[in-house]
Order: structure tokens, then sequence, then C-alpha cells
């Protein structure tokens, strides 16, 4: 557990500035307990530490772990250049706190991207050294055939790659969709496996990262949650 002033803990939760924050606090906008706190000089320990402030309840967290169902057309990216950003999907205090999307989706793949402002657990999911299994459900321009799978299984080659690179699992699972399991994490892979094997992706959906499923989660398209520890065990340790 840690003590910290008030102003220190409303600032690590992204409220803002310490400047702002203190403002916040002198204006009588944070609630403790069912106290007004208006000094912010004032220590808690922050461990189970419930705030409210404009009259919103926040659980004192001191990293984020979130999972969110991602929608077409946003981007993976605090700079994004044509689509919104992932980030306005979430709480403004996220991007204060530096949330980050582990790894990334291409702003037309919908499905689960993790986001936290834990940089070690960033590395652990992202890393291709971890070996976290990621699953695609795929839609095919053209019908998906026994050797598209075998291609997809046994490895195909792309031009930037030193070795050929394969699915370490696929499955047909209707004539024009697949559902492909990676643990490289390489830049719009499944898309380029699929046109290096003779075929191409018209939709891509992420339904798992490890042994979390997003349907597990209950989420809409544009929802998020935070994740539980007995969720987080589903992923890498980190």
């Amino acid at each position: 557990m840690s003590k910290l002033s008030l102003d220190r803990i409303l600032q690590s939760q992204g409220f803002g500035t310490r400047k702002y924050c203190r403002a916040l606090i002198e204006d009588g906008d944070v609630v403790i307990d069912g106290v007004v706190q208006d000094n912010f000089k004032t220590t808690f320990e922050t461990d189970g530490l419930v705030l409210h402030v404009f009259d919103e309840e926040w659980l004192y967290r001191e990293h984020v772990y979130i999972a969110l169902y991602k929608p077409a057309d946003y981007e993976c990216s605090r700079k994004p250049s044509h689509h919104p950003g992932v980030l306005t999907l979430l709480p403004e205090q996220f991007t204060w706190r530096d949330v980050q999307p582990v790894g990334r989706l291409d702003h037309d793949t919908t499905g689960m991207l993790l986001m936290s402002d834990d940089g070690p657990f960033i590395h652990a999911q992202s890393s291709p050294k971890r070996h976290v299994p990621k699953v695609y459900q795929a839609t095919t321009q053209d019908p998906v055939t026994d050797e598209l799978v075998q291609h997809l299984l046994a490895g195909v080659q792309l031009h930037d790659e030193p070795a050929p690179l394969a699915a370490l699992v696929c499955e047909k699972k209707g004539e024009y969709q697949l559902e492909i399991v990676l643990e490289q994490g390489k830049y719009h892979q499944v898309k380029r496996m699929l046109a290096a094997a003779g075929n191409h992706c018209a939709a891509l959906h992420r339904s798992a990262i490890g042994k979390l499923q997003l349907d597990s989660l209950g989420l809409k398209e544009g929802e998020w949650c935070y994740l539980t520890p007995e969720q987080l065990a589903l992923l890498a340790p980190v």
C-alpha cells in the first residue's frame, strides 16, 4: 500500500495536471467517504480508495488494464491520420494517464484490443518472443479451399520476411470464412498471408488473445471494460 497526497492521487488517475487537480479539490469537486475534500495536501491510503469527482465514482488503480471491442474505422494510434483514434472511445482520463493500445489492429479490423498504461504488461502481450496466440476470424474474397488451409498451415513466404510464416491453427468455418491463430503479430499479417496464399481478406475480426475470449466479456462494438485478475491470468504473464 502507498499513501499519497490527494492532488497526486488525482493526477495519477488522469484528472489533469497537478495545478488543475488542486483546483478541483479547492473547488469542492472531490468527495471521499461522503466528505468533501478541500485540502490537496491531505494524504490517503491508495489501496481500495474510492473517489467521487464531479459526482462520478472512480476506484483508484495503480495501472489500468482494459479490453475494448474495437469497431471498424478507428485507428490504433495516439495521432490518427484518417480516422478517429481508439482513445476517443474511452474516458478522457485514460489519455492523460498515457493508456496505449497493446499492439495494433488495422482501421478496418474489428475485435478485441487490449489497452494499458503498464509498460511491462504491454511488452509481455505484444512481444513476438512471448508467443501469445491471437485468434482471427477472416472473411475471404474467394471461397476457402482445402489447399488454402494447408498452404497457410505449411507457411507462406512474405517478401520482407526471412522465413515463411505459418498459422498456428487454420480451420475452414464457412465457404468464405476462416479461423486463423497466429503468434507472430507481424504487420498486416493475416491479410498478407492470405494474399500470398492466393486469396484476399475481405474482413477481419480478432476474437481472442491468449485464452481470453472477446465473447466472454459481454461487450458490444465500441464498449470497453476493466479486466479482472481472473481475466488477466488468461493472458501472458508479466
